[in-house]
């Protein structure tokens, strides 16, 4: 496993860091809790020392498995980074979505960063993940019914009672970033990014070199589109979010799937699948710290992390760059 430290933090996390979002179940069409133990497991014993995980995942199951998958593994050998910001069971703030919970119940989901709020959402994620303090505390998504200010004088506060250790953020744009930095210092965003959705590279990515912050990139594979295992006609389970975004659309799976192969003699040649080839590539993107990949069972939290045992040539990086100008898609 390789590392890299995350802004100007004293956090040096495993450049593949677990994303927990898939071990809660929600939005992905349920998952069975000792597989994701076993996965998270599984990516420690590979040396990965970063979890991601958030409240809202699976309205608190995923902290829970977290946790318990933890219970065995020395504190101080493992960076947990979950989130706020984004509540069901409080109908305040801005609306996000209607969507519905691990036993089918509907939920309204509400944007919300509130002060008293985000003390609760801290105290009842350290109960979740047993433990008594969090590494890495981010803003899920911007709250605009909130000034920043308040919000972050909040996690400032929680900073000074040793509860947090960083503060960082997810989903905001430049302006945003500036903001909650006359409060906090923060240390990174995380925000979407992988070969198919590249708009990061425009603005936030210098941004964040010029200022020193870290970037954690999720959905690098795009929720597994990358791998190359989708095919046109794809059927997703009850509850399964990605049925309704536009990269699934089937021309589109096709489309991908076609420059996917275009760029396999590489990861034959490194003796490496299409995944993580693909996570390879993003990790030797400027300003990109780490990726997050998400894993529902013990084989894919191995390979996810196997992947950096190799390392692209910068000719390789360019090729795979220049067959990704190619590709168009659909939206």
């Amino acid at each position: 496993m390789k590392y890299r430290k995350l802004g100007q933090t004293d956090l040096h996390l495993s450049t593949i860091a677990f994303g927990a979002w898939a071990a809660g179940g929600w939005m992905w069409g349920g998952n069975e809790s000792n597989d994701a133990i076993r996965a998270i497991e599984a990516a420690f014993d590979q040396g990965v020392n970063a979890i991601d995980t958030a409240p809202i995942y699976g309205q608190g199951a995923s902290e829970q498995i977290v946790g318990e998958a933890l219970m065995g593994i020395p504190r101080d050998q493992v960076h947990i980074l979950t989130k706020f910001g984004m509540r069901w069971d409080l109908a305040k703030g801005d609306f996000a979505m209607k969507s519905q919970n691990n036993l089918g119940k509907d939920i309204d989901i509400y944007k919300f960063a509130g002060a008293e709020s985000v003390i609760k959402e801290c105290e009842d994620s350290l109960r979740r993940l047993r433990t008594d303090y969090i590494d890495l505390y981010q803003i899920h998504w911007p709250d605009s019914t909130t000034p920043i200010e308040e919000t972050f004088k909040a996690v400032d506060q929680l900073m000074r009672d040793g509860k947090v250790r960083y503060a960082g953020v997810c989903n905001y744009n430049t302006a945003q970033m500036a903001e909650a930095e006359k409060y906090v210092a923060l240390a990174s965003n995380q925000v979407p990014y992988s070969m198919l959705r590249r708009d990061i590279e425009k603005e936030m990515i210098p941004y964040c070199i010029e200022h020193h912050k870290g970037i954690l990139a999720y959905s690098p594979m795009d929720r597994g589109l990358l791998t190359g295992k989708m095919k046109p006609g794809q059927s997703f389970s009850e509850g399964d979010h990605r049925k309704d975004l536009w990269q699934f659309k089937d021309e589109n799976i096709r489309r991908t799937n076609e420059f996917l192969q275009k760029i396999k003699p590489i990861a034959d040649e490194k003796n490496l699948s299409i995944g993580q080839l693909v996570l390879l590539w993003t990790l030797e993107q400027p300003g990109i710290t780490i990726a997050l990949a998400g894993a529902r069972n013990e084989q894919q939290a191995v390979q996810n992390a196997k992947a950096v045992d190799q390392s692209l040539t910068d000719d390789q990086v360019a090729q795979i760059t220049e067959e990704l100008s190619r590709l168009e898609l659909i939206r």
